[in-house]
């Protein structure tokens, strides 16, 4: 299953999100929440949408710093009321003074929801090149919190012994959601397969093949920086959308 990030058109708002998704083909969504944007957080609204322009929200990924637990209940209840799948969560921020929303209430939400709670991986940045941005971020670790996982392909580092293939294997049984870009240099969150005419620096060929191969039936969503679509100019953006569903489309879903 094929979704579209919203943070990927993260100036627009959210009408002309779901309008973008409908005329480049996209079936589902993910609705990644922010600080900014408020329509995000008003399920009613999100439930409108989604009626309106028939494009089910299957997944929800929370802001990567300043959560809690009331923020936590906040995006059940989105998800409650859209009927999304997988909730997405990043390991806690440095700045995030309490973190028993993550060691133990995320735990709980699992046990009372049923929802898949998923951990997510993060680029590994540091502060004053010393302080980790984010707590537990290792893989093994993400891995065991609640049991379900999403891999952000495009932020792995390669110094932490683990590219895409090597991730994959090791969070197979607990992957719920990919999020698909590419790499490009020191550029992340570009379009998937040399869309700007470079060569593609992850193998995400090899990637796709593991994945067909291997029965996975989890979501890939589509999550890359809005500059990579061309965020301003419509045309340009259903055409690159176009082309990154048409990627999924070839490598992954019609692959023999």
């Amino acid at each position: 299953m094929l979704l579209l990030s919203t943070s990927s058109l993260h100036w627009y708002g959210i009408h002309r999100i779901f309008d973008f998704a409908k005329k480049s083909g996209f079936d589902w969504l993910d609705i990644s929440l922010n600080s900014v944007q408020h329509d995000l957080w008003d399920e009613d609204y999100l439930k409108y949408l989604s009626d309106s322009f028939d494009l089910p929200i299957l997944s929800i990924t929370a802001p990567s710093k300043g959560m809690n637990e009331k923020k936590v209940d906040k995006i059940v209840q989105i998800a409650g009321k859209v009927k999304a799948q997988v909730l997405n969560f990043s390991p806690p921020h440095f700045s995030d003074k309490n973190t028993n929303w993550y060691s133990r209430y995320l735990l709980k939400v699992k046990r009372d929801t049923h929802l898949s709670i998923s951990i997510q991986n993060v680029d590994p940045k540091f502060i004053f090149f010393i302080i980790p941005e984010y707590k537990n971020t290792a893989l093994v670790e993400i891995k065991k919190l609640t049991g379900e996982t999403t891999l952000d392909v495009s932020a792995l580092d390669s110094s932490s012994g683990y590219d895409i293939l090597k991730a994959q294997k090791l969070l197979w049984s607990s992957l719920k959601n990919i999020f698909l870009s590419d790499k490009h240099g020191t550029q992340h969150g570009v379009l998937p397969g040399g869309a700007g005419g470079w060569i593609s620096y992850l193998p995400l060929e090899s990637f796709f093949y593991k994945l067909k191969t291997s029965g996975y039936n989890g979501f890939i969503t589509i999550k890359v920086k809005p500059s990579e679509l061309w965020a301003g100019n419509e045309d340009r953006v259903v055409q690159n959308l176009e082309f990154a569903r048409g990627y999924y489309e070839k490598h992954f879903l019609h692959y023999k």
